[in-house]
């Protein structure tokens, strides 16, 4: 066979596939989608996939059903997905715990973030909280060192899970600021924040909507953020950087993937849609509302942040320490 007779067959089924492609992408979705869920009923990334689903089914003409799998620190719920079938009917929403810090936690993560998931959107991203059990005599990050210091291994942090960055937060800043607080790790946030109400574990590094409304009533009491500058949707929060640590940042993001595999008609389409729904202003006002920052962008825009956050995160965890198994 001639070369030109090679190229004309491989052009034809160039051809064919992206017309395929194409065709796949319109005809999509013909029945329920699975919405996963990284995490517990009630935790922030509970509240954000219940807000996109409800309006992901309207935009897409089919129900959009949402499954809380929290086990593992999200890594199950991760894993279930990279393992699906790569139709575009199984979703997750996961986060950085999951995508950039598992591969350097886990002795053996049974998933590949990078390999065997597709990228679809960023969804939110913003600072975890510092907050402290509202009895405790702390009223700043440099209080709570002090405090520390002065009782080591008698303090107890809460985490929403190990390998969370509620988890590796506190676990830079106990390296960064020399002191020994104990790691009780929960499954999600709100057993987290209960204990911490409770003075089972006095403080817990958060997002924001889980721990605004018993902030609000007093039980809790915040004092600084994990962004470099201030938060602006918090912007009476000082960050710890401002409290002598310059250079600290541990901001907590999240998105929705699919299995690898999945045609790409069908990722820009769920790309679409779940941007037009974070920049909604009704969606976007009462998220912002809740502490979350909507973003939003391409699928490679969530690629690069799921590779430059694991570069980032994998000599902070040599540093601190922090193992899974």
């Amino acid at each position: 066979m001639s070369l030109v007779k090679v190229w004309v067959r491989f052009a034809t089924l160039a051809a064919l596939c992206i017309l395929a492609g194409g065709a796949y992408g319109q005809a999509w979705p013909d029945r329920p989608i699975k919405f996963i869920v990284a995490a517990p009923a009630g935790s922030s990334l509970d509240v954000l996939a219940r807000t996109i689903s409800d309006k992901l089914k309207d935009r897409l003409g089919q129900p959009v059903v949402v499954e809380d799998r929290p086990a593992a620190g999200g890594t199950a719920a991760t894993d279930l997905v990279a393992k699906s079938a790569p139709d575009g009917y199984t979703m997750v929403i996961s986060f950085n715990g999951p995508l950039a810090f598992g591969p350097h936690l886990y002795a053996k993560l049974p998933y590949d973030p990078q390999k065997d998931l597709a990228p679809v959107i960023i969804t939110s991203s913003q600072p975890n909280v510092l907050v402290v059990n509202a009895s405790l005599p702390i009223h700043s990050t440099k209080e709570l060192i002090e405090y520390a210091k002065s009782n080591p291994g008698k303090l107890n942090y809460a985490s929403v899970g190990n390998g969370s960055s509620s988890h590796l937060t506190m676990e830079l800043l106990k390296a960064t600021a020399g002191v020994d607080i104990v790691h009780v790790p929960f499954n999600g946030s709100p057993p987290a924040v209960t204990a911490t109400i409770q003075g089972e574990t006095q403080m817990m590094f958060a997002v924001m909507q889980p721990l605004q409304a018993q902030i609000q009533a007093g039980k809790l009491r915040a004092i600084a953020v994990t962004t470099l500058k201030r938060f602006a949707l918090l912007p009476d929060l000082p960050t710890i950087a401002e409290a002598g640590y310059p250079g600290f940042e541990a901001i907590a993001w999240n998105g929705v993937l699919v299995a690898a595999a999945t045609p790409r008609a069908i990722i820009q389409r769920l790309n679409a849609e779940i941007n037009a729904i974070v920049k909604d202003p009704a969606v976007k006002s009462a998220l912002n509302a809740q502490g979350f920052e909507l973003v939003g962008g391409t699928p490679e825009d969530f690629a690069r942040l799921i590779s430059s956050e694991s570069g980032k995160w994998a000599p902070v965890i040599v540093k601190t320490g922090a193992k899974i198994d």
